[in-house]
């Protein structure tokens, strides 16, 4: 849609035509703001649009090939109208008034502009210092501000050069009027008073000459005094911004930032312009030579690639290029910016990290979730088998051994759990301090002679609100892991120190936040975790132990329970040399907070109440009625939430207890049922069973293991314990 026209209009043009700037050659001034435009804003074309009669005409443009537009289809004839603000538009295609725009529709693709007015002294707006980009976006209001200050930079250029242009133009009219002044002065000779009075009009004419030049001192003065702030900024930002020729074999612009992050002087690049390239890392090398090339002359080029630090480190670099073109097309220099993103790819890397183990905990918890079901059928069904004196020795035996199977199962599925931070636990207020010394003993046991242990203790008491079992086996995990990888003997240390975060330090992982911590330590002189491993060590079942050694759920574990505990695990290792794992705990500072319920159960005795047992799981339900039969009691049986209404329904006044998985197909859930059937009779007692932790499975309700809460697989004196224990409660 064509713009509206401002309504001093005579006036604005006029205003610009008495710059006389438009169809003028490239000047390095503009061009210098134009490119600096492009860089903050991080914009792949950037402008100095001057919008005549029926014209945009380019004074400097970064990333556009053509040297003018029709006033038409301009985005700078619709800035002119916003005088006071910037004009910006985030996504053209949701502008109807753009959305046709050939600029749009064709080369350049223009979905993003925005465009800063170039105001006159007079209040008339001249054209626009825009940015623009070819997919969606928006500025930042750092970008816009310097948007604005750039314009007036822009402005202010072409305040001196219409200043100098009518000095100069002054200057040569009042020479010539002097040269002629003398030149009568020699050829009149009529009188004295006449010769006296040309004199004087001729030292009139020299103080007038001494102000024209006084006026172009101030001029260049402030001409010195804008590039200078144009050298301070281009030198002070942390990108290195560099201008080279097209073929690359002359440097013509490097900025400090190029010592800091390349760890090379600038004089030794242009010296060997060459020298860029062979820092780069030879893996990166061939691509990125062959996109300079391809890329950088048609302003595409934005690649990134590792160098080589002369200290052997590696940093990772984002660079851009775009070309300079002189009036007629040619490209004259190439021009980029390079920024060091080595922080930014390290917390990417650790974000996908930490997306992966997430997923990989789904599925654990999944995993061990219907496997629990199975296992419970088997603990079950053998613990109803040992209790049967009709079995001869031998299939008491066998019915053991089935148990104990199923109990290696289970401890399986717990580890599993743990990972998935799906695990009961029972938390309570302990220094770790404490808990390491004694578990200090049993680690030397284990380790044998040939591992060297040490125990550096903080000297001040360290509280968390931990499980006690689940923190011994975080240590014990650990202490074989290094003591693997230490086949040989080495030294072990565990240290315990107190580590307080500000928002700035957690900033620097995503797992971090501020606050009090506590940091287990567990250093290693083992062989160490290359690094193309370490990326993996958390994993489930993942291991570099030979087959048979080793589960791959020892390190998995480790990380599940740090979770579970709101804290988390940082790695540091070289090979050869040893492991370090630093793990991060919520401090507290006192030896205060919750303490697990003690679990007070009658005796494994039955009854003859009625029980409603709802489970989906056909093998599992039938084990635990024929558990329950055999106890005395009366069981209604329902597979889902539904089936459990209708029966709820016949047998109300008969029922005293529900026994309900938490889980359950067709929609309703254990709670919903529960709380469905006790608005009913609201003296229901409800023991609710799952394949995950109560915390897990009951987030929002008060579930205590053993007392209203059974794991999955339980044995069947558990199943009679806590059903009895409700029963009987008053």
């Amino acid at each position: 849609m064509k713009a509206p026209l401002p309504l001093n209009e005579t006036q604005r043009l006029k205003t610009l035509h008495r710059y006389k700037v438009l169809d003028t050659t490239p000047e390095e001034s503009y061009d210098d703001l134009t490119l600096l435009a492009s860089h903050i804003c991080d914009a792949p074309i950037a402008l100095v649009s001057l919008v005549d009669r029926d014209r945009q005409w380019f004074k400097s443009r970064v990333g556009m090939t053509v040297t003018e537009t029709s006033r038409d289809i301009a985005f700078c004839a619709h800035t002119i109208l916003h005088k006071d603000e910037i004009f910006e538009i985030r996504d053209v295609e949701n502008d109807p008034r753009f959305v046709t725009n050939p600029l749009v529709t064709s080369d350049p693709h223009i979905r993003f502009y925005a465009g800063a007015p170039l105001i006159a002294p007079d209040g008339h707006a001249l054209g626009a210092l825009c940015v623009m980009d070819r997919t969606p976006r928006s500025l930042t209001s750092d970008q816009l501000a310097a948007l604005r200050a750039l314009s007036r930079h822009v402005v202010a250029q072409l305040e001196l050069r219409r200043q100098a242009r009518a000095l100069a133009s002054e200057a040569t009219e009042r020479n010539r009027a002097e040269t002629l002044l003398q030149e009568q002065i020699r050829k009149l000779s009529a009188s004295k008073a006449e010769t006296d009075r040309l004199l004087a009009l001729g030292d009139k004419s020299r103080r007038s000459l001494l102000s024209v030049l006084e006026d172009e001192k101030r001029a260049a003065q402030k001409l010195r005094e804008s590039e200078e702030r144009f050298r301070q900024l281009a030198e002070n930002i942390n990108e290195v911004f560099w201008i080279t020729n097209p073929n690359k074999k002359q440097m013509l612009y490097i900025s400090p930032a190029y010592e800091k992050i390349w760890g090379q002087t600038c004089e030794t690049l242009y010296a060997n312009p060459q020298s860029w390239l062979e820092a780069i890392h030879p893996l990166d090398r061939n691509r990125i030579l062959e996109a300079a090339i391809a890329h950088q002359p048609d302003g595409t080029y934005d690649e990134e690639y590792r160098i080589v630090r002369p200290d052997n480190s590696i940093r990772w670099i984002r660079d851009r290029a775009f070309p300079l073109r002189n009036q007629t097309g040619e490209v004259e220099r190439i021009v980029g910016v390079a920024r060091d993103i080595t922080e930014h790819r390290k917390l990417e890397e650790q974000f996908r990290q930490s997306q992966k183990m997430e997923a990989f905990g789904q599925l654990a918890g999944g995993v061990a979730h219907d496997f629990n079901n199975i296992l419970a059928v088997i603990q079950m069904q053998a613990s109803m088998l040992q209790i049967e004196n009709t079995l001869s020795p031998f299939q008491s035996e066998l019915a053991g051994e089935i148990g104990k199977a199923s109990q290696r199962g289970a401890n399986l599925t717990r580890q599993l759990l743990l990972f998935s931070r799906k695990q009961t636990m029972q938390p309570r207020s302990l220094d770790l301090n404490d808990a390491l010394t004694n578990i200090a003993k049993m680690l030397h046991r284990i380790l044998g002679e040939q591992i060297q242990m040490q125990f550096k203790y903080a000297p001040q008491p360290l509280f968390i609100h931990a499980d006690p079992g689940m923190i011994d086996q975080v240590l014990m995990n650990l202490a074989v892991n290094s003591r693997d990888a230490m086949p040989r003997g080495g030294q072990l240390i565990v240290e315990t120190s107190a580590a307080d975060f500000n928002e700035c330090v957690a900033a620097s992982s995503p797992q971090a936040r501020a606050g009090a911590f506590v940091c287990l330590n567990v250093t290693d002189t083992g062989c160490g975790i290359p690094k193309d491993v370490l990326p993996r060590i958390f994993e489930p079942f993942f291991t570099t132990k030979d087959v048979g050694e080793g589960t791959g759920l020892g390190l998995a574990t480790v990380f599940g329970i740090v979770q579970q505990h709101q804290g988390w695990v940082n790695v540091y290792s070289e090979v050869d040399r040893g492991t370090t794992f630093r793990i991060y705990l919520p401090r507290f500072a006192t030896a205060s907070g919750k303490r697990a319920t003690p679990l007070t159960l009658a005796s494994s005795r039955g009854g003859s109440e009625t029980i409603l047992l709802v489970e989906d799981e056909v093998s599992l339900r039938v084990s635990v009625r024929n558990a329950l039969r055999r106890l005395g009691y009366r069981v209604l049986e329902a597979s889902t939430g539904q089936e459990a209404i209708k029966v709820w329904k016949q047998y109300r006044d008969e029922i005293r207890l529900l026994l309900t998985d938490m889980v359950m197909p067709e929609g309703t859930n254990g709670h919903e049922l529960a709380q469905h059937l006790k608005a009913e009779n609201p003296k229901l007692k409800v023991v609710y069973t799952s394949g995950y932790s109560a915390d897990v499975a009951g987030s929002d309700l008060s579930l205590d293991e053993g007392v209203n809460f059974l794991s999955k697989p339980f044995e069947a004196h558990q199943l009679a314990q806590t059903i009895r224990a409700q029963l009987d409660k008053s």
